[in-house]
């Protein structure tokens, strides 16, 4: 699926063209009617669990993590199980 030549077109877009393709190709599998949805007020929400995932990738432990997004240790555990984040980690 991901491949070099993959990689390079997709690191010459923006992270805004990357979601609005995205957007784009998920909205055509239902015939372009999203309706009813909170796109809006949901975008923070889905941001922070795509940085979760990231700092997952990218980091050795959980102190790690939340080091990498500047969240306090003692707060991380509580982000976590509120992203739904924790079975992934596991």
């Amino acid at each position: 699926r991901i491949n070099e030549n993959f990689l390079n077109i997709l690191s010459s877009l923006s992270l805004e063209e990357v979601i609005a393709l995205k957007l784009e190709l998920s909205i055509k599998n239902i015939n372009n009617k999203m309706y009813n949805f909170p796109l809006w007020s949901s975008m923070p929400n889905v941001t922070r669990d795509a940085l979760l995932r990231y700092a997952m990738a990218a980091c050795q432990s959980k102190r790690d993590m939340a080091r990498f997004l500047g969240i306090p240790i003692n707060k991380f555990g509580d982000i976590l199980k509120k992203y739904n984040t924790e079975k992934l980690y596991n």
